[in-house]
């Protein structure tokens, strides 16, 4: 495989998987094989963590994904080839599609390998911890699991301020918090519960609730201080496209605009995301554009 086809690999990844925001369509063109491989090295490393799992609502539910020993072992083999990659060296082939646009990627942007290294962190934690006691500990894994994500897509760009940085760091943060008040079910699904323990007791919400799909008052309370806590994370970040370039500040914009509309749905649905899962349709995004554009 050429490099060529490795990033065509890359990009097909890109366009063909759903997310809360944009990938690579509003870059410059030349840009955008490098934002594409970033996207499929974060993309299949999360994947050998997330993928799989056996219902714990359903009885006797059994799955042939991989153990968690497994899934460890998988994830080391790839931390293995990021090094190699880092270093210069060869990986695993069945891996090229990946590391060799990432080895140019990084060799042509010049970006930071610990932010690389700190994705897998997250993604290795995923694997080994289901549970936070508290909102400090969801926030370091945010730290790790989404905000190195923005700052390559920065890095990508030429933008190396750290202040902009920060405010990546918070749309990233609400991206991730997001997504996780969005996937209550779905990380039930994985015996994953992202909502803090202190805050599920302070309102009286336990797990037989959840795994039970019970929507108590406790459980809309605490929903509701979730998405208010991601809301005050967007707001934080909500000025950078304005000190971006075009046609990356429209992106952002309209990354902005995707999370937030999914904390909106959680709203107009009373915070009752166990029951249903809000996501963005195909006719939200011409919406979700025409509004980017009307508020550049």
């Amino acid at each position: 495989m050429n490099l060529e086809e490795a990033y065509g690999h890359c990009e097909q990844l890109a366009k063909t998987h759903y997310e809360n925001f944009p990938v690579g369509r509003l870059v410059p063109q030349a840009l955008k094989p490098h934002m594409f491989a970033v996207y499929a090295f974060a993309r299949t490393s999360d994947d050998i963590a997330d993928e799989g799992y056996a219902d714990p609502r359903i009885p006797h539910a059994r799955s042939a994904a991989p153990s968690e020993s497994e899934r460890l072992e998988m994830m080391h083999a790839f931390q293995a080839d990021l090094e190699a990659c880092i270093d210069g060296r060869p990986g695993r082939p069945e891996h090229d599609w990946i590391f060799l646009p990432l080895a140019n990627t990084i060799e042509k942007c010049n970006l930071p390998p610990r932010l690389f290294r700190d994705l897998l962190s997250a993604f290795e934690q995923d694997i080994v911890q289901r549970r936070y006691t508290d909102y400090d500990a969801v926030l370091d894994y945010c730290t790790r699991s989404a905000n190195p994500v923005g700052r390559l897509v920065l890095h990508i760009h030429g933008f190396h301020d750290e202040k902009l940085h920060r405010m990546s760091d918070h749309v990233c943060t609400g991206l991730q918090l997001a997504n996780f008040w969005q996937d209550v079910s779905v990380d039930l699904g994985k015996d994953r519960i992202y909502i803090p323990i202190k805050n599920m007791q302070r309102n009286g919400v336990t797990e037989d609730d959840l795994l039970a799909g019970h929507i108590t008052e406790g459980y809309t309370r605490c929903m509701q201080d979730m998405v208010e806590r991601a809301w005050k994370e967007f707001q934080s970040g909500r000025d950078l496209p304005r000190y971006l370039n075009f046609p990356l500040s429209m992106e952002i914009r309209l990354t902005w605009l995707g999370g937030t509309t999914i904390l909106k749905k959680i709203e107009n649905q009373n915070f009752n995301t166990l029951d249903h899962r809000p996501k963005l349709r195909k006719r939200d995004l011409p919406l979700l554009l025409l509004y980017a554009l009307l508020t550049r």
